[in-house]
């Protein structure tokens, strides 16, 4: 069965080529969620005055990987501790956070941040946002499969 799951984790582009090379994951987008306008581009991202996050947007199916498995990646490959930032790139739309789709994600995504912060696997406590999914825009065409053209474009 196919379900979603939203993530942000820094540039949308980097976030989408790690989620986009799993078996299991049937398709991906990048684009904008969790801000207050109803209609957002890149240029407005930019200002950091949206609200938005730079997000991956997926499809995957449950028998070949699992909700989990997309919140250990997740976790996994980038900085959970530094709010509004991620290495150089810098502005709320940056920040690492999980949109939830059902209370089922909801559920597991709490657990693990909540087992992280304990084991004290990072060195400070982690800020990722935990938030229901809503307001999906998807990003302008040249920003989709963008490290994947990048790459094909220098062959």
């Amino acid at each position: 069965m196919l379900h979603c799951a939203t993530f942000g984790a820094g540039c949308f582009w980097s976030v989408e080529a790690l989620f986009a090379g799993q078996q299991g994951v049937v398709s991906t987008s990048v684009g904008y969620m969790g801000g207050h306008t109803d209609s957002v581009n890149y240029e407005q991202i930019c200002t950091d005055t949206t609200g938005h996050a730079e997000v991956v947007d997926l499809k995957f199916d449950d028998h070949v990987i699992s909700y989990q498995d997309l919140l250990q990646l997740f976790w996994a490959n980038h900085d959970p501790t530094t709010p509004n930032r991620q290495g150089s790139d810098r502005g709320s739309q940056y920040r690492s956070v999980i949109f939830y789709h059902t209370e089922v994600q909801r559920h597991q995504a709490l657990g693990i941040r909540q087992q992280l912060d304990r084991s004290r696997v990072y060195s400070a406590p982690i800020v990722t946002i935990i938030e229901a999914a809503r307001g999906y825009h998807k990003a302008e065409q040249y920003h989709q499969k963008y490290l994947q053209k990048l790459k094909m474009s220098c062959l």
